[in-house]
């Protein structure tokens, strides 16, 4: 019998470490024993890409497609897997998991229930569980509320919207739109001055298209937009937001909550207990205005930051340009008690 391969999602700590073990993009590593899932073996996530965040939360973690094989074994409360080897692949970005995470919800969607319109401003809708929808007419809807259901809009001026658990909403057409609610939906637009939006547990919102905006408020959720003059915005917990169009905008308001700009005079605002910011393009700016917040900016980006005692009232506030005054490129700071920019170790 062949050896069984499995393709995977693995988190890490922002070093490529994971329980203390370093890792490397493009090397194999064996485990001897017994391979006992959350004992012993290499672990990763073989099911919803999003999974992924409840063990590596997103803006402070890191993630690689990987190969496990040989001895398997399978965690019972979610997808998550421990092999005794394990291949790391390609590192994956933000973009990239929201991307397999819509992929995954539209592969897993049963069609029992499927409504198609390929007309010009047509309507699919399927309401039942495991349901399909899609539209590619021009100004076509799709709207799939069934579990685990799937809707695609690819026509210019079309939506997409599903509701159901694991659902996910696909609209790459010019203006189009994409909203998923449910728990790790997902939500993605690709077209012109398109926009997602994703507010479910775990589920994720990605724009790529010009003048677009991602927005995503559910736990562990994440928004991304990479089009030009494009808006990325994530309120909750552990959630990150990224923007690399040029004059893009990312706000983080979750604790812990990362936001990253690095567009031409993008800005990067995170206001969350001990939040991040950073902004890495031209002429950018970064904010960290609540407790204990960091920020973090390359040669020439201005950066904020705010310190609040135990009661959140505000003690010092500073602002400073990369480059400047004792300033370093590339990392990250905080302010001290005497509300002094000190670097974050």
């Amino acid at each position: 019998m062949p050896e069984e391969i499995i393709t995977s999602i693995k988190g890490f700590d922002k070093d490529l470490k994971c329980r203390g073990f370093q890792f490397e993009i493009g090397k194999t590593y064996e485990q001897d024993g017994d391979i006992v899932a959350c004992k012993n073996g290499f672990h990763a996530i073989e099911g919803h890409p999003l999974e992924v965040f409840g063990y590596y939360a997103p803006g402070i973690s890191r993630y690689a497609e990987v190969k496990q094989s040989g001895q398997i074994a399978r965690h019972h409360g979610d997808s998550k897997i421990a092999s005794a080897k394990i291949t790391i692949g390609v590192e994956l970005h933000l973009h990239d998991l929201i991307q397999r995470a819509v992929k995954w919800v539209f592969d897993h969607a049963k069609p029992e229930n499927t409504e198609r319109s390929t007309g010009d401003y047509g309507v699919a809708s399927s309401t039942g569980i495991q349901g399909a929808a899609s539209s590619t007419g021009d100004y076509g809807v799709a709207s799939s509320t069934g579990y685990q259901g799937a809707t695609s809009s690819t026509g210019d001026y079309g939506v997409a919207s599903s509701t159901g658990a694991q659902g996910a909403a696909s609209s790459t057409g010019d203006y189009g739109a994409a909203s998923s609610t449910g728990a790790q939906g997902a939500a993605s637009s690709t077209g012109y001055q398109g926009a997602a939006s994703s507010t479910g547990y775990q589920g994720a919102a990605s724009s790529t298209g010009y003048q677009g905006a991602a927005s995503s408020t559910g736990d562990y959720g994440a928004a991304s937009s990479t089009g030009i003059q494009g808006a990325a915005s994530s309120t909750g917990d552990y959630g990150v937001a990224s923007s690399t169009g040029i004059q893009g905008a990312a706000s983080s308001t979750s604790a812990r909550g990362a936001a990253s700009s690095t567009g031409a005079r993008g800005a990067a605002s995170s206001t969350g207990y001990q939040g991040a910011a950073s902004s890495t393009g031209d002429y950018g700016a970064a904010m960290a205005s609540g407790f204990e917040g960091r920020v973090m900016g390359t040669d020439g980006n201005a950066l904020f930051l705010v310190r609040r005692d135990s009661d959140g009232e505000i003690t010092h506030a500073w602002a400073g340009i990369v480059g400047r005054d004792g300033i370093k490129e590339s990392v990250w700071y905080m302010l001290s008690a005497d509300g002094e920019p000190e670097e974050v170790k």
